[in-house]
C-alpha cells in the first residue's frame, strides 16, 4: 500500500483579501472574510457592515446584483463575501463592496444580551467586563487594545534600537521582589513559592550579562484594594540599564522612549487614533521635582496640610499634575528622591542624604504610571541594608550572587501598561484598558 505523505512548505496562500488592500482592487471582484457587524435595511437595498480583523467594511446588498436572500444573513455570522469593489465618491473610503455571493461559515446560537455594534457600548462597566468576549467586538472597544499593542510595540522597537535585550524571567519565584504582604503564595511541590511581583531580581542579574535588558509581561500583586487604579495582575513594562553614572539617565531614557512611542503610534496606528478621536500628548521634555518640594508646592498652591511625609496621596498626585501643567504645559512630571522608608531594599540611598533614595515616580495626568531609580550594586552595601531591615540573607542567595561576583552601577524602572493606556485614552478606571481584568472581585471571564 502506498504511503501518502503531505508536505508542508510554509508557503501561505491568501484565499481572501485584507480590508486594507481593497482600494487597489477597485473594479475587481474579490473574496473577503469577516463577521456581520450590522445590517441596515433600507427601502430596496441594505448596508451590510462586515467586521474584519482591524476595520469595519461597508458592503451593499441589492437584489439586482446579490445572488442570495438578505434574510440568510444574521449579525455575528462569520462569512466569506464575494463582492465587486466599486468606486463610490460618497463613501468615506472612496469605494463600496457590492455583495454578489456569501458563504456562511458559522452562525450565533443566541442573540447577544449586549448591543455592541453601536458607536459606543451603552452599558455599565460591570456588564462590559462580564460579557468581555462579546463587547470587545465593538469597533471602539477593540481599538483600545489595538492601540495598546502599538504602545508595547513602540516601547519594544525603541528599546531594541537602543541596545536593550529582551528577556523572559520566571513568574514563579522563591521570594517577592517588593516584599510586604501583597504577594500570592503557591504550593510548589511541597515548597512555598510566590507569583512574581516584578522581574526586578532577574533584571538586575541580567544587567551583569547583557548590560541593558527589558521585559514586557504579567506581574502579580495580592493587594486587597478595590479602586479604579489597582489590578491584581497587570502588564509591566520593565527595563534595566547598566554602567550609569547618575539615576537621571534612566529618566532621560524613559522620556526618549515615550517621545518615540508617540511618533510610532502616529505613524502606525492612525486608524485607531482617528476612531478613538485621540490626540496624543506632545512631549518635548518632562519636568522633574524633588519629592519634598512637590509636597510643599501642592500644600502652598492648594492650601492643603501635608499629612504624609513618606508618600503621595492620590489627590496630591492629581493636584501636582494640574500645577505642573499650568506652570510648564507638560502633562508628565518626574517626582524624585522618595524617602528611603517607602522604597524597596535594593533602592540606592542618596549619599548626600541617606533618608532619601535616588529614585523617582513618573506621574501622568494625575496618576503614577512608573516607578524607577538606581539600585544598589555593591554586595556589602546591599547586605548591610538588608540586615537593617531584618531580612534574611539566605532567602536571597540567587539574587545576591550577582552582586557578590560583580555588577556595574545600574538602575531601571517599571511602567504599568494598562494604567498608561487608560490615562492616554482619558479613562478614569484602569479596567477599561485591561483586556480581561483580575481584581479582588473578578476571576472570569
Amino acid at each position: 500500500m502506498e504511503n501518502k505523505i503531505n508536505r508542508i512548505n510554509g508557503i501561505i496562500e491568501n484565499m481572501t483579501v485584507d480590508a486594507e488592500e481593497l482600494k487597489v482592487h477597485i473594479g475587481k471582484t474579490v473574496r473577503i472574510h469577516g463577521s456581520i457587524y450590522k445590517i441596515r435595511k433600507m427601502s430596496d437595498f441594505a448596508f451590510v457592515l462586515l467586521r474584519t480583523k482591524r476595520t469595519v467594511v461597508q458592503c451593499v446588498y441589492a437584489k439586482e446584483f446579490s445572488n442570495f436572500e438578505l434574510d440568510e444573513l444574521a449579525e455575528e455570522s462569520c462569512v466569506i463575501v464575494t463582492a465587486e469593489v466599486i468606486q463610490e465618491e460618497r463613501a468615506k473610503v472612496g469605494y463600496e463592496l457590492r455583495m454578489i455571493e456569501v458563504d456562511i461559515l458559522s452562525e450565533p446560537s443566541e442573540v447577544s444580551p449586549i448591543v455592541m455594534n453601536q458607536k459606543k457600548v451603552d452599558t455599565s462597566l460591570e456588564n462590559l467586563l462580564d460579557y468581555r468576549p462579546v463587547t470587545l467586538r465593538n469597533e471602539k472597544e477593540r481599538a483600545i487594545f489595538k492601540l495598546q499593542e502599538g504602545i508595547a510595540a513602540g516601547f519594544r522597537q525603541f528599546l531594541m534600537s537602543n541596545g536593550f535585550t529582551e528577556i523572559h524571567s520566571p513568574k514563579i519565584v522563591a521570594e517577592g521582589a517588593e516584599g510586604g504582604a501583597n504577594i500570592f503564595k503557591l504550593d510548589y511541590f511541597g515548597k512555598e513559592a510566590y507569583l512574581a511581583q516584578s522581574p526586578q531580581f532577574y533584571k538586575q542579574m541580567m544587567v551583569g550579562v547583557f548590560e541593558r535588558v527589558f521585559e514586557i509581561s504579567s506581574v502579580f500583586r495580592a493587594e486587597k484594594h478595590d479602586t479604579s487604579r489597582h489590578l491584581n495582575e497587570y502588564t509591566g513594562v520593565d527595563f534595566e540599564m547598566g554602567y550609569i553614572s547618575d539615576f537621571t539617565e534612566i529618566m532621560e531614557m524613559e522620556t526618549a522612549m515615550l517621545k518615540n512611542t508617540m511618533k510610532y503610534l502616529e505613524e502606525k496606528y492612525a486608524l485607531e487614533l482617528a476612531l478613538l478621536k485621540l490626540k496624543l500628548p506632545e512631549i518635548e521634555e518632562i519636568p522633574s521635582v524633588k519629592f519634598i518640594d512637590a509636597k510643599q508646592m501642592v500644600s502652598e498652591a492648594y492650601n492643603r496640610e501635608i499629612r504624609d511625609y513618606e508618600d503621595f496621596e492620590p489627590e496630591e498626585e492629581k493636584l501636582l499634575c494640574e500645577l505642573i501643567q499650568k506652570k510648564t504645559g507638560s502633562e508628565f512630571v518626574f517626582v524624585t528622591h522618595y524617602p528611603s522608608k517607602k522604597r524597596p531594599f535594593y533602592a540606592m540611598e542618596n549619599p548626600e542624604n541617606i533618608e532619601e533614595t535616588l529614585s523617582f515616580d513618573l506621574l501622568f495626568r494625575g496618576l503614577e504610571i512608573t516607578t524607577g531609580g538606581q539600585r544598589i550594586h555593591n554586595y556589602e552595601m546591599q547586605l548591610e541594608k538588608m540586615r537593617k531591615r531584618g531580612m534574611k540573607q539566605e532567602h536571597f542567595e540567587g539574587y545576591l550572587m550577582a552582586h557578590k561576583y560583580g555588577l556595574p552601577p545600574h538602575g531601571g524602572l517599571g511602567l504599568g501598561l494598562e494604567r498608561f493606556t487608560a490615562k492616554l485614552l482619558g479613562f478614569e478606571n484602569v479596567r477599561n484598558a485591561t483586556l480581561f481584568p483580575r481584581d479582588i472581585n473578578r476571576l472570569v471571564p
